[in-house]
């Protein structure tokens, strides 16, 4: 698996943004360039460390683990297990927790793969 904190700007993604702006290179620009300063804003390490996120790693409300017949990754949400953290800064907390998951679940993706399925019981 790739490493989530080594972010790399590679074809795929710049496909991404394009598509999501309808091919429409001064938007989709735009779009990444405001991707990238919120990502170094809201994570200037680059990554989110577990130490960061124990109160949501601990209720066990995801698992990530396996691949299907396409090669996607496969992840697995119990929304049953989620309790806002009451500790100021909590909300902020989960918002890394999704970052951390999301980072988790894509650097799994083999070469080319831009999908992955997500169960939510």
């Amino acid at each position: 698996s790739r490493d989530p904190s080594s972010k790399v700007v590679d074809d795929l993604m710049l496909r991404r943004f394009l598509r999501a702006r309808d091919l429409d290179v001064e938007k989709a620009a735009k779009m990444f360039m405001k991707y990238l300063d919120w990502r170094r804003t809201f994570l200037p390490k680059g990554f989110v460390s577990e130490a960061e996120i124990q109160y949501d790693i601990s209720h066990n409300k995801l698992f990530v683990g396996g691949i299907d017949k396409k090669g996607r990754p496969i992840m697995v949400v119990f929304g049953g297990r989620h309790f806002q953290n009451p500790k100021p800064g909590g909300v902020d907390e989960f918002k890394r927790y999704v970052v951390y998951t999301l980072d988790k679940i894509c650097s799994r993706m083999p070469p080319g793969q831009e999908k992955f399925i997500a169960i939510a019981d």
